[in-house]
């Protein structure tokens, strides 16, 4: 059975920084592509990054390009992102997401697995 778990998310201050973990278990994700997305209470699943397969070609949400980071350790199987200079819009729960393809996907329909999500609270 294939499960992903999120780690990491917290309360920070506005400008603060954290870095979320997903491990993978059950399955090898080496050759798939890895996203993060994030969700608010009565709000869609929204894109955050996402990364391929061979750890290049990294992509991003014009909200968090420049502040985040996503990257993944393949000997671990495990991915990551970090999240810099952080505002109280980033506040929601963060979702990691595995795909059956290498290729990178910005919708949450593409991605197969997902974990139980982690809450990012930035106080203001």
């Amino acid at each position: 059975q294939v499960q992903l778990v999120e780690s990491g998310g917290g309360l920070v201050q506005t400008g603060g920084s954290l870095r979320l973990s997903c491990a993978a278990s059950g399955r090898i994700f080496s050759r798939y592509a890895m996203g993060w997305f994030r969700q608010a209470p009565g709000k869609e699943r929204e894109f955050v990054a996402a990364i391929s397969w061979s750890g290049g070609s990294p992509y991003y949400a014009d909200s968090v390009k420049g502040r985040f980071t996503i990257s993944r350790d393949i000997a671990k199987n495990t991915a990551y992102l970090q999240m810099n200079s952080l505002k109280p819009d980033d506040t929601d729960v963060y979702y990691c997401a595995g795909a059956d393809t290498g290729v990178i996907f910005t919708t949450p329909g593409r991605y197969t697995y997902w974990g139980q999500g982690t809450q990012v609270t930035v106080s203001s």
